[in-house]
């Protein structure tokens, strides 16, 4: 994997980052009205198996919404970003300020304890997952740690047989799988002061991040002019 070798400082800070966000949105779906997921597909792909088993109509078309809104956000980010390579100048900052208006829509109706919110918030996750996907050319996922967690146990056997490991790979795995526990246990902090307005924390945080960006996007541009 010679990209990451290559993975300058802000990035690692920025998949951190956003691991911390995805942590802390799916707690606050997790203890929000409906108690669901909404960074991650796998078990909600489950519940919509369930739902068409039992044929409930009502939770069919939920779940459907639900990963529906989430495909929505990675297809948005395939036609923002559009690259498949990490590099300053591309245009993640409009993805991060289109994740963040995502968000801050999102807050009036989960507090309204309507499913249109986490319809908005899984496609601001969809958005920002499909937009690191890119970029780590699919072996980085910041909404969810299934496959983290997979790579850091297969990793983690090879230690023990005295295999050779890829140290900065297992360096990756262990700090997408922390920052999105510990945004998980903020948000649950959050959410127990602020109910569903805990959403405006990330939505202010990825938008700030994407203004910034894309101010410095531009002054950059602007030197090489």
């Amino acid at each position: 994997m010679p990209w990451l070798r290559q993975l300058p400082r802000w990035a690692w800070f920025g998949t951190g980052g956003l691991a911390f966000i995805a942590g802390l949105v799916n707690a606050v779906g997790y203890l929000g009205f409906r108690h669901e997921s909404i960074s991650n597909m796998t078990g909600n792909t489950s519940l919509l198996g369930i739902a068409l088993g039992a044929a409930q109509g009502g939770e069919i078309l939920h779940w459907a919404l639900a990963i529906g809104a989430f495909v929505l956000g990675t297809m948005l980010s395939g036609m923002i970003v559009q690259q498949s390579t990490l590099k300053l100048g591309r245009r993640y900052g409009v993805a991060l300020v289109l994740e963040s208006l995502l968000l801050f829509s999102a807050v009036p109706f989960l507090d309204a304890s309507d499913s249109l919110g986490l319809y908005l918030a899984s496609a601001a996750m969809g958005l920002q997952n499909g937009m690191v996907s890119a970029y780590s050319g699919a072996l980085i996922r910041t909404t969810h740690v299934t496959g983290i967690f997979t790579d850091l146990g297969i990793y983690l056997g090879h230690l023990l047989r005295g295999l050779p490991v890829d140290m900065l790979r297992l360096r990756v795995c262990i700090v997408v799988a922390t920052t999105f526990m510990l945004g998980s246990a903020f948000g649950a902090l959050l959410f127990g002061r602020m109910q569903e307005h805990a959403i405006l924390i990330p939505a202010a945080l990825t938008g700030a991040c994407g203004l910034v960006y894309s101010a410095y996007r531009q002054y950059s541009l602007a030197l090489t002019e």
